[in-house]
């Protein structure tokens, strides 16, 4: 019974890690900054508890003690989804993305892995009779953790993440904690039994929360790759309703109008038609990053020569579009579930304009999708007269302009014109907003007859100042540029296509 409460502790350990990330992820993003964070806390939360756990052994080697610490775990799993959305938004804006990180990871998730690593060194004391075997029972006990934990990895990954909530997950893995508690040591049943049964009530109550949030137009979904929000908002200043999708901290990746879906509701996706300026006869476009498909759905209802190919890497993104932004089968459109940089080593027939809407937020960028080797892609994709048109969100001075000042350089690489909009606006070099980049080999300098396309081309950036050199597969040092200035709370949008 012990070799299985060991297994079931090394697996938890690994769930709570794993189902972490998507608890930050809203809050702080997913960048390398959170899982390093993540990582290095528990890992020294688990130095912590062998120490401890080793000590406590040696003082009292007792079944009893052991089976309390791990229901004290199961405890602190549970309290980690009681407590996480109040913890994360009094953390959130209170310093630089390196601090937030590690003071929410300490807070939520170390007294759990505290007392998952007392676990191990205690059950070696308990089974320790001789000093002639130590060596085999100490191996054979880790090696059951360490099973537990790969099978808690995949267990998480595979399959738990995807199909279950991340709170729920938290809620049944203290059941099991607490099941491996009573196997560790079968006194106090009443008290572990009672505590299985609250943690299965909370779940029940989990559950029946979601539905009634369903009724309200909430949805909080976990997909292979993104935990997602989606809600119903109110367009400030119109006061017209919206469906909104957050994938992301810091604003809407996604908004649809509910009077009119194809109508673009998000500033930034309204810059897109700036491809109709600069190539107004084009037949093929590609858009990286699927989101809500506002602007497909847009470009198919207003340009009908257009076919448009879409690569959205998660599969439950496109699901929720579907469900939830009126996304539907045209014989103009194509989908394909594929990496942005994968596809675009595969192109054969190159398009006449590209739309990079890849960045979940600004504290999650794919960094191999921004370096001179994947804009070398994105040239050999595009038609020779053709234009990538690339959606950031930055400042164009300061100190968040890191970013959009490296991303253009790398970007001038592979395109000798290169032109920069800033969507809210261009007179304020210090505002921290969406920024268009476009990109060809040559770019027409005439106005447009359109007066919107003509406005638009108004909100040009000047081209920076200084030398910035470009990211490359080698060396791309996106999450030191994007966390060089304090989490913000703006609410404009970042991610919608």
């Amino acid at each position: 019974m012990l070799h299985c409460c060991i297994f079931l502790c090394g697996a938890a350990l690994m769930i709570i890690e794993l189902t972490g990330s998507r608890i930050l992820a809203p809050f702080l993003g997913t960048s390398l900054v959170v899982w390093t964070s993540l990582i290095g806390v528990i890992l020294a939360s688990l130095s912590l508890g062998a120490w401890w756990g080793g000590m406590l052994a040696d003082r009292q080697p007792q079944p009893r003690l052991l089976g309390r610490i791990v229901l004290l775990s199961a405890w602190a799993t549970a309290a980690i989804g009681l407590s996480k959305t109040w913890i994360l938004e009094a953390l959130q804006s209170t310093g630089g993305l390196h601090t937030v990180t590690l003071a929410a990871t300490v807070v939520l998730f170390a007294p759990a892995a505290v007392l998952l690593g007392m676990v191990p060194p205690f059950a070696v004391r308990l089974c320790l009779r001789d000093s002639e075997h130590g060596g085999r029972i100490a191996g054979s006990l880790y090696a059951v953790s360490t099973v537990g934990s790969i099978v808690g990895t995949f267990l998480a990954g595979f399959v738990l993440i995807a199909w279950v909530g991340s709170t729920a997950i938290l809620f049944i893995t203290a059941a099991v904690l607490a099941l491996a508690a009573w196997m560790a040591d079968s006194g106090a049943k009443p008290l572990k039994a009672a505590s299985i049964a609250l943690f299965l009530l909370a779940l029940y109550f989990l559950h029946q929360q979601d539905l009634w949030l369903a009724r309200q137009g909430f949805f909080d979904r976990d997909t292979p790759y993104n935990r997602v929000l989606v809600y119903t908002g109110r367009e400030e200043g119109s006061g017209r309703l919206t469906r909104e999708m957050v994938t992301g901290p810091q604003g809407r990746q996604s908004a649809m109008y509910l009077d009119d879906p194809v109508e673009l509701a998000l500033p930034y996706t309204r810059f897109y038609r700036l491809f109709e300026y600069y190539r107004p006869e084009a037949r093929r476009m590609l858009v990286l990053g699927g989101g809500g498909y506002s602007f497909p759905k847009y470009a198919l209802a207003h340009y009908p020569n257009l076919q448009i190919d879409v690569v959205e890497l998660d599969p439950g993104i496109t699901g929720l579009a579907r469900s939830h932004f009126d996304l539907a089968d045209h014989p103009r459109l194509r989908l394909v579930e594929e990496d942005a940089r994968t596809f675009l080593r595969k192109v054969e027939q190159p398009y006449d304009v590209i739309l990079c809407d890849v960045f979940n937020s600004h504290y999650s960028i794919p960094f191999h999708l921004v370096t001179v080797e994947a804009v070398r892609l994105l040239r050999a994709a595009l038609r020779p007269d053709g234009v990538v048109l690339v959606n950031l969100l930055a400042s164009p001075e300061g100190t968040s302009s890191g970013f959009y000042k490296t991303l253009r350089a790398t970007f001038a690489t592979e395109f000798p014109a290169i032109r920069a909009y800033a969507v809210t606006d261009p007179a304020d070099p210090q505002l921290w907003q969406n920024i268009l980049l476009a990109g060809g080999r040559v770019l027409p300098d005439h106005l447009p007859d359109d007066p919107t396309l003509r406005a638009m081309l108004a909100h040009r950036l000047p081209e920076p100042g200084g030398v910035w050199p470009p990211f490359t597969d080698e060396y791309a040092p996106v999450d030191r540029l994007l966390g060089e200035f304090r989490l913000r709370t703006s609410a404009s949008g970042n991610r919608d296509s």
